[in-house]
This record gives C-alpha cells, structure tokens and sequence, in this order.
C-alpha cells in the first residue's frame, strides 16, 4: 500500500474531525497516524495525517477539499511501505 501525508487546514467545529475520518474511511483509506493542533488565532486547526491505500491520494484530496469548513488541504509527500493487516 501507499502511504501519505496529508494536512487540512481547517476552522475548527467539534464535529470536525468525525466528518474528516468518515471521508477518509469512505474514500477507502486507513488512517495509520494522526495529529490535530489548534493554530495561533485558536478559531483554526491543522490536522495531520498519514493514509494508507492502493487508491490514488487525490481522490481523497478532492473529497476534503470540500467538506465545510476546510480552509486547505496538501499532500506533502508519498512514499510506499508494505503494511500488513493482524486479522
């Protein structure tokens, strides 16, 4: 599988973070880690997360990108890991 690194810039809403790990479970990603951190003016967030998927990251790139609220959204990198699943 594919690995990214994705940051979302987004205002922060308490039900935020659910809208943005429902995309990424519907688009068919797995969430391998993830931070989320208020920004200066405290009315915004960035998230960060690293996906895993055999699907092409702007697929889910263009998902968030519009969610309400979501301000930016970057892939900054990609790299490929073999990653297992312990049934």
């Amino acid at each position: 599988m594919m690995q990214h690194n994705v940051s979302i810039q987004a205002r922060f809403r308490p039900e935020m973070l659910e809208r943005v790990l429902r995309v990424v479970r519907h688009r068919g990603f797995q969430v391998c880690a993830m931070n989320m951190t208020p920004m200066v003016n405290a009315e915004n967030i960035n998230i960060e997360l690293t996906v895993a998927s055999q699907r092409p990251v702007d697929l889910l790139s263009s998902q968030l990108s519009k969610l309400m609220d979501v301000a930016c959204v970057e892939i900054q990198q990609h790299t490929s890991q073999q990653i297992r699943a312990n049934a």
